[in-house]
């Protein structure tokens, strides 16, 4: 017995059980640091120190049970401005993954990418395109997708030509204590399911948080998002996303934007400077052929917001000439009205809320704008989702 022991005691205490490797900047950090990542076993801790690292091909981690760590993200800066190919700056699709402190900059594709990455930690992270809004940007500045267990806390995205924080077809996610700005939309949580975004600072982006479930993916939205606590502010930067994305069609000035999700509740949250709305809520409006999709928003409660100036300067089609017939301005709350009584649309009535009175597919020379009263009803219960617990200590 006492032979069993002594072995499991020199197991777990094993250099490859916690190996630290530390990769320096200089000369040949391309191969370096990628060579880091290979050679990383199970429980390995990857230190990038502290300078620049000049970077002419994206990098990748697929072992499990890794943390990545720099000295943090405006000391330690991954710079993909060489960058040949047109790649994610780092790709992770291993699983309990830790990436914290350290700044990824202007990579020709997406920031940092993780594609059925589980329990995986982004803490400390800044994502930047340093030249500002340009379409030539890449799309996501952090993007985990297909995922169970996501924890973004604490990351600084500016300049992604989508999203800058972007969460798709994953479950169990916590978005909080980010900054978001200059990009075209701030945070995004599409098709996914049991989300909290809490806490952030989402400013100067077109649009500022969005709730979107879209067809034709492998995975429909599940609902339960919560957004609450959030400074959704100023959000002004004109649309500069490539044609053809589905966030081209977001319109400056728009605070939160919930498309075609299901059980969204916005409450707590400071919203203003949104020249088109504060809160948009609205069906999915293109042509599509995926019969089990529903392009209904559903059970949307808004309440116990801080509204301020909103509706000053609608972007949306049509909305220069609704905001003049409405007196100058539009109310901070808006609706399209598609799917009447059906997409249970409840707060607290202290807001004025806009409908336009659309048919799914109408065009909007075919509104009736009219205000309209929410139902009041006992609020749901806030969708507090639960990380397993390393999650949250990898985080502190």
């Amino acid at each position: 017995m006492k032979r069993y022991w002594t072995l499991a005691a020199v197991l777990a205490a094993s250099p490859a059980a916690a190996q630290t490797v530390t990769v320096e900047a200089g000369a040949n950090a391309q191969e370096r640091l990628q060579a880091a990542l290979i050679e990383a076993k199970p429980g390995s801790i990857v230190r990038i120190g502290a300078g620049r690292f000049e970077l002419t091909d994206g990098l990748s981690l697929d072992v499990d049970r890794v943390t990545v760590r720099g000295a943090g993200p405006d000391k330690t800066v991954l710079s993909f401005k060489g960058q040949l190919g047109a790649g994610e700056g780092l790709l992770v699709t291993s699983d309990d993954v830790v990436l914290r402190g350290f700044a990824v900059e202007d990579s020709k594709g997406d920031g940092i990418k993780s594609k059925g990455a589980d329990r995986i930690v982004y803490k400390d992270i800044r994502v930047e395109w340093t030249g500002g809004p340009k379409a030539t940007n890449g799309a996501y500045g952090v993007y985990p997708v297909e995922s169970s267990d996501v924890l973004i806390d604490g990351v600084l995205v500016k300049g992604a030509s989508d999203a800058g924080i972007y969460v798709g077809q994953s479950d169990r996610i916590i978005v909080r204590n980010s900054i978001a700005t200059h990009n075209v939309a701030g945070i995004e949580i599409e098709n996914s399911g049991h989300a909290d975004v809490t806490g952030n600072i989402v400013t100067h982006n077109t649009g500022g948080i969005l709730v979107f479930d879209l067809p034709a993916l492998p995975r429909r939205g599940a609902g339960w998002v919560t957004v609450s606590g959030n400074k959704v502010v100023d959000n002004d930067t004109p649309n500069f996303a490539p044609k053809g994305n589905i966030v081209a069609t977001v319109p400056t000035g728009t605070g939160v934007l919930i498309m075609a999700a299901n059980n969204v509740t916005v409450t707590g949250n400071d919203l203003a400077g949104n020249g088109t709305a504060n809160i948009m809520v609205i069906a999915y409006r293109q042509p599509f052929d995926d019969k089990g999709y529903n392009p209904l928003p559903r059970h949307i409660h808004l309440a116990a917001n801080r509204h301020g100036r909103a509706g000053f300067a609608p972007a949306m089609p049509g909305g220069a000439e609704l905001a003049k017939a409405l007196g100058g301005t539009l109310p901070p709350i808006f609706w399209d009205g598609t799917g009447g009584d059906a997409v249970d649309l409840t707060g607290d009535n202290q807001v004025p809320v806009l409908s336009l009175g659309l048919a799914l597919g109408a065009g909007i020379e075919t509104a009736k704008p009219q205000p309209v009263k929410l139902r009041e009803e006992i609020p749901p219960p806030l969708g507090v989702v639960t990380l397993p617990p390393a999650m949250e200590a990898a985080a502190k």
